[in-house]
């Protein structure tokens, strides 16, 4: 097995706001196959432009280039524009214009940075929209039919400007009382309140994205020994493969979080979670060590790999090229931003909040 072609399976973040060499021959040495931007990518808009035309330019083979750009706090691009309003604030306004339009915006920009996936939308019910558990402003709905309405809307549209979407967070993290970024939530809901609610949500809108991301939760009712969902062949591959029948990407949750890094070495990890099923694995901070990564990858059963190769080209297939690029543009679709904000917000409440600096959390949401 060639090397090269195992980092297909690895989505890795980036250390920096440019390409410096090093990273440059890492990353060419390994030929990730995705990479995914954070804050710490983020400067300016012609900054952020080039960054990603320089990683689309490591490899012949056409990377995946992602982002979470969800609304409200988890929206990255926020540090160099303006802020959309995030789930729960579409949710409470009621107006599904209003959730349309943001998934057409958020498309657009995405596509004239040069994305072509955004890591959304989040599919969670909210049963507390106080709970702790990193869920808080991001839910669509407290029933499975506000979700599916309304997380619906925004993924066609967001989709209609030819960029991929990601359902999350597989098979449901809502009843999570603690934070995956911290440490294993243990999701004690039996099967037959999941179908009921969290799964039901997933069946509903299941083949109308285009991947699928695996939270780091363990459940009880799947797997009776301590398992995350990432790494459970019982959650990825009897349930979301062989019973609800998706044949989209699949990818881990950020293998770099504390719900994975307290209870798993990396090879491990890596074993694991390609064993279960997934096609990527996320490594967002041990960016370094994508290069051991690549090194377990070529060691797996060739069933595996074969199997993840084959979904990653698959996917590969539908992405849709950059858009030309100019920061008049960007004003253009930030400036629709803000409108689409006062839209759900009210003016006052915008003007507010304009004034505060952009305070980022030391972890940045998934």
């Amino acid at each position: 097995m060639k090397a090269d072609s195992v980092g297909q399976l690895i989505m890795t973040g980036v250390p920096g706001k440019e390409l410096d060499g090093k990273t440059a021959k890492l990353f060419r040495k390994v030929t990730p196959g995705a990479f995914i931007l954070f804050g710490r990518n983020i400067e300016s808009a012609p900054q952020l432009r080039k960054l990603i035309d320089d990683l689309r330019d490591l490899s012949e083979i056409e990377p995946i280039i992602t982002i979470d750009q969800e609304g409200g706090r988890v929206s990255r691009l926020r540090l160099i524009g303006n802020e959309p309003p995030n789930a729960q604030q579409l949710r409470d306004k009621n107006d599904m214009d209003l959730i349309r339009r943001h998934g057409d915006i958020t498309g657009r920009l995405l596509r004239l940075f040069g994305f072509n996936l955004d890591l959304c939308p989040v599919l969670d019910i909210s049963f507390d929209d106080n709970a702790d558990n990193s869920l808080r402003g991001r839910c669509y709905g407290k029933t499975v039919d506000q979700v599916v309405r309304n997380a619906g809307a925004f993924n066609r549209a967001l989709r209609g400007q030819g960029i991929t979407s990601c359902g999350k967070h597989f098979p449901g993290y809502s009843a999570a009382s603690s934070d995956a970024h911290y440490e294993l939530p243990r999701i004690d809901r039996t099967r037959e309140q999941l179908d009921r609610s969290e799964l039901a949500v997933f069946r509903e809108v299941i083949h109308d994205v285009d991947s699928m991301m695996i939270c780091h939760g363990w459940y009880p009712c799947f797997e009776p020994e301590k398992t995350p969902a990432t790494l459970s062949r019982r959650v990825v591959t009897d349930l979301l493969r062989n019973e609800f029948g998706f044949d989209g990407l699949v990818m881990t949750d950020d293998l770099d979080m504390g719900a994975i890094l307290t209870g798993y070495q990396l090879e491990d990890t890596i074993r694991l979670a390609i064993a279960a099923g997934n096609d990527v694995a996320m490594i967002c901070h041990r960016i370094p060590e994508i290069e051991n990564v690549q090194r377990i990858l070529a060691t797996l059963p060739q069933d595996q790999i074969d199997r993840a190769l084959r979904n990653v080209a698959q996917f590969k297939e539908r992405l849709t090229p950059a858009g030309k690029f100019s920061e008049v543009a960007f004003r253009k679709i930030d400036d629709e931003i803000r409108d689409l904000r006062v839209a759900v917000l009210g003016e006052e409440h915008v003007r507010q909040t304009a004034s505060q600096s952009v305070q980022r959390s030391p972890v940045e949401m998934f």
